[in-house]
């Protein structure tokens, strides 16, 4: 059997990255391949020129390309290995390229370093908010292993809609959502590696006819893994939201979910506080866990500040109904999450007035 660069590409999946322990391929450092009779040359970008794990590098792809060419039963005589390099982080290299959602002027990541912080019910009130405020809002379920959309935007009684190879996204509730929770069996735990997960990730992204939209929200799975990493070479986002709860503990996770965004050159546009305060029957305001915390976290790390969602039994309530927009009914409620919106909107405005990135445009001829 020759080898082919499916081979090679097959092979390379086995060498990690020793800082980012991910596959070359995962991480999209592959830029060619090619095979010569008996000879194989790679191209391997780096993020830097000074990698000082160049050399182990090297060695890990020469074996693995060698171990497949033996396995196929075409030896090789010569591996050769040339590396280059781009400094952008994984998000800015997509700046100047055209979006895969040229309709699309924003995408707004909203994550959170652990689960159970609400970051979910921040994804959808933000949706729904924006889009009370006149905007054009979708939002996007890439919490592939829990999808919450399902319960919290009330898709029970909706069945999917694909028109060719393109899914249709649910309009509910003034957005257009689209989530895996509808697109398989609501008890099949989904059992996926990485690279599964990355699939579906895009499918949802890019195979959902959006429309127009001024705002994407894409609501992350917890923790720094696969999905995030997808959603950064894959589209160009304006910016992300950091969900987090006022203990410390939950601040020690939410700082690592921030450097994650950085590293992937993603500009996060705010720290929201979400559990802040509890107000009981009596009207006064009870802190259980520490109100303020996630306030001084985002002070202490030169971020903007987007506001603070109280722990509600009208919340909750409407959460598990599927029915958002009655949140703006309970006074308080409505008025914290019309300020969460509102500057949200204002951070996304002075980034594009500072010139931080560019919105898409879609050129016709």
């Amino acid at each position: 059997m020759p080898l082919t660069s499916q081979h090679l590409h097959a092979a390379l999946r086995t060498v990690q990255d020793p800082d980012l322990h991910k596959d070359l391929v995962t991480l999209n450092m592959v830029k060619d391949v090619a095979i010569d009779g008996d000879a194989v040359s790679v191209t391997i970008e780096l993020t830097t020129p000074a990698c000082p794990m160049k050399d182990k590098i090297r060695s890990d792809i020469e074996q693995a390309i060698r171990a497949k060419a033996d396995e196929v039963g075409e030896p090789l005589s010569t591996i050769n290995v040339e590396f280059t390099a781009d400094v952008r982080k994984p998000n800015q290299k997509l700046q100047d390229r055209d979006s895969p959602l040229p309709n699309v002027k924003h995408v707004i990541a909203v994550g959170a370093g652990k689960g159970g912080v609400g970051k979910s019910t921040i994804s959808v009130n933000l949706a729904v908010g924006l889009a009370k405020h006149g905007a054009k809002v979708g939002i996007l379920d890439g919490d592939i292993y829990g999808p919450s959309l399902p319960t919290m935007l009330g898709l029970d009684d909706l069945p999917p809609v694909a028109k060719e190879n393109t899914l249709m996204p649910f309009p509910v509730h003034g957005v257009k959502a689209i989530t895996l929770g509808k697109l398989v069996d609501p008890e099949k735990a989904l059992v996926w590696r990485g690279p599964m997960a990355h699939g579906a990730f895009k499918q949802l992204a890019t195979q959902t006819d959006w429309g127009d939209l001024d705002y994407l929200i894409v609501d992350l799975p917890p923790g720094t893994g696969d999905v995030p990493l997808t959603l950064a070479q894959l589209l160009p986002l304006s910016g992300a939201v950091v969900v987090c709860t006022p203990q410390k503990v939950a601040q020690d996770d939410a700082r690592r979910a921030v450097r994650m965004f950085q590293q992937l050159g993603i500009n996060v546009l705010g720290v929201v506080e979400n559990m802040s305060y509890f107000v009981g029957d009596d009207g006064k305001q009870y802190d259980i866990f520490g109100r303020g915390g996630a306030e001084q976290m985002a002070a202490n790390m030169n971020l903007p500040y987007l506001g603070a969602i109280p722990i509600h039994m009208q919340l909750r309530d409407n959460s598990d109904r599927g029915t958002p927009l009655e949140n703006w009914d309970v006074e308080q409620l409505g008025n914290e999450l019309d300020s969460l919106c509102q500057n949200l909107a204002s951070q996304i405005s002075i980034a594009t007035m500072s010139g931080q990135f560019v919105q898409p445009t879609l050129s016709v001829s």
